[in-house]
């Protein structure tokens, strides 16, 4: 009888025992819970707070948002000067050769609106400056694959013949984030990214605002005017110092 009455105890005693443990992980899987909305709270609190200082106001993303074409500020009221912060840059290619300028080209008899940087069929094209994809789209006379970035700075930037995207449009993207894969796409000759820099339509020489050859700015910020944005900021450009 002894025995028994002493099975019994311990039974009795390894369930009440049970039973606190089971009471204990219930509490702990509760307080894991409620520290895990917090932390989730926090998390989207914090995300939130970096969504709001790295996006531009909404109505830079309204004028000619959703047109297709490359210039979409034909019927805009394009101020005449226009200071652009242009900190914050990431280089789009990571080669610094120029091997075509920006200018007047007599033998095809039209305006080269960007500039040619050598690259290798499925090198990796970074946005220039953070912004959101307004356009991808193939030009089989032009720009072959091409993307256009719309920037916090108010500039659009273009990168053509390209063989891949790696972004949509409307996608928000970061200075340096990789959109797309450099090609030979589109009226090319060779391998190659043109670049284009653009302020409400005006197709602004590239050299203006980035030193290619020394993989920088020529400054933090760029004077925009209908009189000299076609041009480059030094004497000579990059392409123009390695034809001496």
């Amino acid at each position: 009888m002894a025995a028994l009455g002493t099975t019994a105890t311990a039974q009795r005693l390894q369930s009440a025992s049970s039973y606190s443990r089971n009471i204990h992980k219930d509490l702990l899987a509760k307080q894991n819970k409620v520290q895990d909305q917090i932390r989730v709270e926090e998390t989207l609190k914090y995300a939130n707070g970096l969504y709001e200082e790295t996006e531009p106001e909404p109505d830079i993303y309204t004028e000619g948002w959703e047109s297709d074409r490359v210039n979409p500020y034909k019927d805009a009221n394009v101020p005449n000067t226009k200071i652009i912060d242009v900190r914050n840059y990431v280089m789009p290619i990571s080669g610094n050769f120029v091997t075509s300028p920006y200018g007047y080209r007599a033998r095809f008899k039209r305006t080269h609106k960007g500039v040619d940087l050598r690259a290798a069929v499925g090198d990796t094209v970074r946005a220039a400056f953070s912004g959101r994809v307004r356009l991808t789209k193939f030009e089989r006379s032009g720009y072959g694959f091409y993307v256009i970035v719309r920037h916090n700075n108010g500039l659009e930037t273009v990168y053509g013949h390209l063989s891949r995207f790696l972004v949509k449009p409307n996608q928000y993207v970061k200075a340096g984030q990789p959109i797309a894969l450099s090609g030979n796409t589109g009226r090319s000759t060779g391998p190659h990214l043109h670049f284009e820099t653009r302020f409400m339509g005006y197709a602004i020489n590239p050299e203006a605002i980035f030193d290619f050859q020394n993989r920088t700015t020529v400054s933090d910020t760029y004077t925009f005017t209908k009189s000299n944005y076609t041009e480059a900021r030094s004497n000579k450009s990059n392409y123009a110092r390695r034809q001496r």
